[in-house]
């Protein structure tokens, strides 16, 4: 039995820790402001991200990763002796999930294998952290892929946004809508719905976003000890630890992954992002 290789893009936003712990390849995104190009995590962090998307009068653009540069990381992994698994983020939101397909079939090998996760962050680096720990362990590529499946039924995403600015300036909300949420102070929370992102609920005040978010967990189907949970923010690290000590404290998760929202989602949203990510009861 072949070693298998694990591969994504950086929408799924691993911790680096972890991605050298299991030896994932992260393929990065590219994120344009003007005429400035970076690679995702790569070229520019995300504090840096949202520090120059606060400073800019209009949004940044993002582009999938090429089919080429998956190709090349294919290849790699073949000529290495390797079977090759690609989880990537929601081809809701991006065509990289598509770049991966088309260098999977230029290459026509039956030891590559793509899945679109439709999740977004650490809901879908979840599925490629579990992926990357069974292949470390020896596991079957049959036993992975079942489990990545299992995985992506219940997985589930709770992100609030501090500010409806951005949502509006992407083209989410409309200027009315907006203008009356902040007169409101109505701050929205998100979720993933058929891959791309989606409304949820809404409370007054920032002091309600962390209470609501444990709320509709609960009402979701998280359990408690459950096996897998993570959590994020963007530019918001005092609220972070909050939000962290509560989903101790109401759900001791078995697995907590801390990590930061990274720049695909993070230029719709704007700072000040909270996120939740877990897997549902069985």
């Amino acid at each position: 039995m072949k070693p298998i290789k694990i591969i994504t893009d950086s929408l799924s936003d691993i911790p680096l820790s972890l991605v050298r712990q299991y030896e994932i390849s992260v393929m990065p995104l590219t994120i344009r402001f003007g005429s400035q190009e970076y690679k995702d995590r790569e070229d520019i962090t995300t504090g840096q991200f949202f520090e120059k998307l606060k400073q800019s009068e209009q949004l940044p653009n993002t582009s999938q990763v090429p089919p080429n540069e998956f190709m090349r990381e294919m290849e790699k992994a073949l000529k290495a002796g390797y079977e090759v698994i690609v989880i990537n983020g929601s081809s809701g939101v991006s065509g990289t999930h598509q770049s991966a397909l088309m260098a999977a079939k230029q290459l026509d090998s039956t030891q590559i294998t793509v899945i679109d996760t439709l999740a977004l962050s650490y809901s879908c680096g979840m599925i490629v952290v579990e992926a990357a720990r069974m292949a470390k362990e020896g596991k079957s590529k049959e036993e992975i892929l079942h489990r990545i499946e299992n995985m992506k039924k219940r997985v589930d995403h709770l992100f609030s946004v501090e500010t409806l600015e951005f949502l509006k300036r992407g083209g989410r909300l409309s200027a009315t809508k907006a203008a009356i949420g902040t007169i409101l102070n109505v701050k929205p929370i998100l979720t993933i719905q058929d891959g791309k992102v989606e409304p949820l609920d809404k409370v007054r005040g920032s002091k309600k976003i962390i209470p609501r978010m444990i709320e509709l967990a609960k009402e979701r189907g998280i359990e408690r000890e459950c096996e897998r949970m993570g959590i994020a923010h963007g530019m918001n690290s005092e609220d972070f630890e909050v939000l962290k000590q509560e989903v101790i404290k109401e759900f001791a998760p078995q697995e907590l992954v801390s990590t930061e929202i990274g720049c695909t989602i993070g230029t719709h949203t704007g700072p000040g992002l909270l996120a939740v990510f877990y897997l549902r009861g069985n």
